[in-house]
């Protein structure tokens, strides 16, 4: 169980991750994280976290959202899925981890990839959750896949600019390569996140998966009844947020 200062840290970032900081607007921004934080969280590490938070949004993304064409090339290679929600209303993400070329991809693209799939993932939400599931599919994964690098890059965003978007990580249909990737990984995630994934034993995904998951919402790889939906088809009602243009 979370306690008290993390919810409301969680309750502050949770709510300032949906603004937008731009040149125009940042009295606006500041006046808005002001009021916020003497509601939920008047601690100054809180206030400090969260500028800090918009000055990189700022700056990773200045029209507020990532374009697709600017991650055309990993678009095209369908390798994350955008599912529905799972039983607790959160957004479900597919990561089929033998799509990706790690030898032939572009970390600054990697990068807002997962940062335009972690915002649409949340904007998929209803009823104000911002959270998400991860099933990270290992099936067919081998060395051409294996990309340590990226994997660090795109923890240190998830860790450091979206924390506790996370609900769960489940990894399924791993291979013994996975588990020298892991080896080096593994140093790098902290206790929040470690607690949050699921190693799930090939024999029990169904079981473990639809625990959590309605089979309306779970494809039949998994034991469920829907197709993949790539997430540049799935459609999110307002999206792209923070639209400038």
């Amino acid at each position: 169980m979370q306690s008290e200062g993390e919810d409301q840290r969680q309750n502050v970032v949770g709510a300032f991750q949906g603004e937008q900081l731009y040149e125009n607007d940042e009295g606006r921004a500041l006046e808005i994280l002001k009021t916020l934080v003497l509601k939920v969280d008047p601690s100054a590490q809180s206030v400090k976290l969260l500028v800090q938070h918009l000055k990189w949004k700022r700056s990773f993304m200045p029209l507020g959202y990532i374009k697709e064409e600017d991650i055309s090339k990993e678009l095209r290679r369908n390798q994350i899925m955008l599912q529905g929600q799972d039983k607790f209303g959160c957004s479900v993400v597919i990561l089929l981890t033998a799509r990706h070329a790690a030898y032939e991809r572009d970390l600054e693209e990697i990068k807002r990839l997962f940062v335009y799939t972690f915002d649409k993932a949340a904007a998929s939400n209803s009823n104000g959750q911002t959270k998400f599931v991860i099933i990270g599919d290992l099936q067919g994964y081998g060395l051409k896949n294996m990309d340590i690098r990226g994997y660090l890059s795109v923890l240190e965003i998830l860790q450091n600019q979206y924390p506790e978007r996370l609900r769960k990580l489940f990894l399924v249909h791993m291979p013994l390569l996975f588990w020298t990737a892991w080896r080096m990984v593994s140093p790098f995630v902290d206790k929040v996140t470690r607690d949050k994934i699921v190693f799930v034993d090939n024999n029990f995904v169904k079981e473990t998966l639809t625990k959590e998951i309605d089979e309306e919402f779970l494809p039949s790889e998994y034991g469920g009844l829907a197709n993949f939906v790539p997430i540049q088809d799935a459609e999110v009602p307002g999206w792209p947020l923070g639209s400038t243009e």
